[in-house]
């Protein structure tokens, strides 16, 4: 929902400001018309593709043709390549990739020719946009890259901040949020230096989305008021009407502010009401519903969604009936809440709504249990924690590659700095061998100069393999850092697991004193669980990590204590990992209790005293 808001408010900025500089298009018409083959023809045609691009596309396309043919007539290659420039980019307004990438490619091939790195530049962020609307992340950021080293070239620093803006916005979709938020802020620098207004407000819809994607609603709120002032002294209605649509969508919960959301939601209602925007009329009673549902109110907020139930928005479809069949539970009208509950999660499924699916599951399994569908109610409830185990996994998933990314990229830019390094090393021997070739026919006075040079040589040598040394130690220092994110990502992991496990068998526990529920299914289900628990493979995955990052530490224990176990091994690993005892005992399927004797133990075999700590010990490996 969120996600669609801003890309409404992106398409508001672009219209509105094309609306307002350019002319009526009958004049500019009868213009083309009188207009000469000449480079005032050019402009009344690029005009008039500017107007109709997004209301008018066909002509637009038309338009884009003239100005190819115009090219080819007067012979400038620059007019040929930006009418095939504009003739893509219409395609890719049709959703017609395909010919625009045909197009991008003929323009770029132009601009290639002409050295023109600033029109290269732009190209190749244009066939990034195509592969970011089809969700080709990858060869977005891709053309991106290609773009931002082409506008390094033409000294663009405007291009490099769009090109930011767009690599934050691939980070967020693969949920990258600390890559997107780095290079988001960079680019809002850039826009803050050169003043660009309407630009830095673009960026900053993308700074706040990110951080809200983070959980950081202070900050997300923060930049979106940043965006409202900007709507207000602009006079953008419609903009600033969908921005507070955005800042009741992550301050409703926060009931602290109930007395701010309600002037907000009296000043989106009115402001809708005024533009008469069906949709953003209808986000706004939604917005009301939602507040009265939060404080209690909920017969009201019951009238409401029911009125809008009648919008032919899948958004709206999904989102309307879950909030209705929420209400409804409330209300203790079961029946009704799981006919508009299962709507929901039909559009959900339908629209691919993933972020929606975990809480129309949930509700669903409390309106089963409430009217006695135990089985339904648990099947439910088992689709709800798969969901959720799923979105967890994705998020650590997510996180590792992201760090894996950091690594290589830092990795990448210390090799092109050591590169840049050892080049200027090479210039300056092959000036120095310029000038021993210079001095060599001068006779006596060349032989001692020679033999300074010679020594000047000898230590750049030495100064080129101090680089190649340094350059070795510090993808070392990189390798054993990378390996220590990746130890610290499967430590969680495997706490996360297991602590997962004990809960849903202490959960299980409580459902065996329930009569006659699950009692068939109860045993079977204990015992794959201790068996998921019990198994050996995360601990070998650990083991493997944490021996690459603690070289020896096996055996320097086992010099000290010949008969130690293996169990008693991977309680020193867990401490040296500076692991609690609730922790511990949760990874190896034991109570504190066993942790602190297993400990007690070890102390003893590594002949420690009761006022030595033992944890300290172990970190001294």
């Amino acid at each position: 929902m969120i996600f669609r808001i801003i890309v409404l408010i992106v398409l508001c900025f672009s219209s509105s400001l094309l609306a307002q500089r350019q002319a009526k298009v009958d004049s500019l018409k009868k213009e083309l018309s009188k207009s000469k083959m000449n480079m005032q023809r050019f402009h009344i045609l690029n005009h008039l593709w500017n107007e109709n691009i997004n209301n008018r596309i066909e002509e637009s396309l038309s338009f884009s043709e003239d100005m190819i043919n115009l090219g080819e007539v007067l012979k400038i290659d620059t007019i040929i390549g930006f009418g095939l420039e504009r003739k893509a980019v219409t395609y890719s307004y049709m959703n017609k990739f395909d010919s625009s990438n045909v197009y991008f490619n003929k323009a770029l091939k132009i601009y290639k020719q002409l050295n023109d790195y600033k029109k290269i530049a732009g190209i190749e962020r244009n066939l990034g946009q195509d592969h970011n609307m089809i969700g080709n992340l990858d060869s977005a950021y891709y053309y991106y890259d290609l773009a931002e080293k082409n506008y390094s070239k033409a000294s663009d620093m405007v291009g490099i901040a769009d090109i930011y803006n767009s690599k934050s916005i691939v980070y967020l979709m693969k949920g990258y949020y600390n890559l997107a938020l780095e290079n988001a802020l960079k680019a809002e620098k850039i826009y803050t230096d050169k003043k660009l207004s309407m630009d830095l407000n673009q960026n900053r819809l993308v700074i706040a989305s990110v951080y809200g994607e983070m959980k950081d609603t202070v900050n997300a709120i923060d930049y979106h008021k940043k965006t409202l002032k900007f709507f207000e002294n602009e006079s953008q209605k419609r903009q600033y009407a969908s921005t507070l649509n955005l800042i009741l969508a992550l301050q409703l919960p926060n009931k602290e502010k109930n007395e701010e959301n309600e002037k907000l939601i009296d000043e989106l209602v009115e402001i809708s009401s005024s533009l008469k925007d069906e949709s953003l009329i209808g986000d706004a009673q939604e917005k009301k519903a939602q507040f009265m549902l939060i404080n209690g109110n909920v017969n009201e907020a019951k009238t409401i969604f029911e009125s809008l139930l009648n919008k032919n928005d899948i958004y709206s479809l999904a989102y309307v009936n879950m909030y209705l069949g929420e209400t409804l539970i409330l209300l203790k009208d079961y029946t009704n809440a799981l006919e508009h509950l299962n709507t929901s999660k039909i559009e959900a499924d339908k629209n691919n709504l993933d972020a929606l699916k975990p809480k129309i599951h949930k509700l669903m399994s409390l309106a089963y249990q409430a009217i006695g569908n135990f089985e339904n109610g648990l099947k439910h409830y088992k689709i709800y924690k798969k969901l959720e185990d799923n979105i967890s996994s994705t998020e650590i998933n997510n996180r590792f590659s992201e760090l894996q990314t950091i690594y290589e990229t830092e990795k990448k830019e210390a090799e092109i700095t050591l590169q840049e390094k050892e080049i200027k090393t090479l210039n300056v021997q092959a000036e120095n061998d310029k000038l021993i070739k210079t001095l060599y026919g001068i006779g006596m006075f060349s032989f001692l100069s020679i033999a300074a040079l010679l020594y000047f040589g000898f230590k750049q040598r030495i100064k080129k393999n101090k680089i190649e040394r340094e350059k070795q130690e510090e993808m070392y220092k990189q390798e054993i850092a990378f390996k220590k994110k990746e130890l610290a990502s499967q430590t969680l992991h495997l706490v996360q697991k297991n602590t997962f496990i004990q809960e849903l068998k202490e959960n299980l526990e409580k459902i065996k004193k329930s009569p006659e529920l699950f009692k068939v299914e109860f045993r079977r289900l204990v015992m794959l669980l201790k068996k998921e628990s019990a198994e050996d493979k995360d601990w070998e995955v650990f083991k493997s990590y944490f021996s690459e990052v603690h070289n020896n530490f096996d055996n320097k224990i086992k010099a000290i204590a010949k008969d130690i176990t293996e169990k008693e091994i991977r309680l020193a690993s867990f401490l040296r990992m500076n692991l609690s005892t609730k922790e511990i005992a949760s990874m190896l399927n034991v109570l504190p209790d066993s942790v602190l004797k297993s400990k007690y133990r070890l102390k003893k075999k590594l002949e420690l005293s009761k006022e030595d700590d033992l944890t300290q010990f172990l970190n001294t490996f």
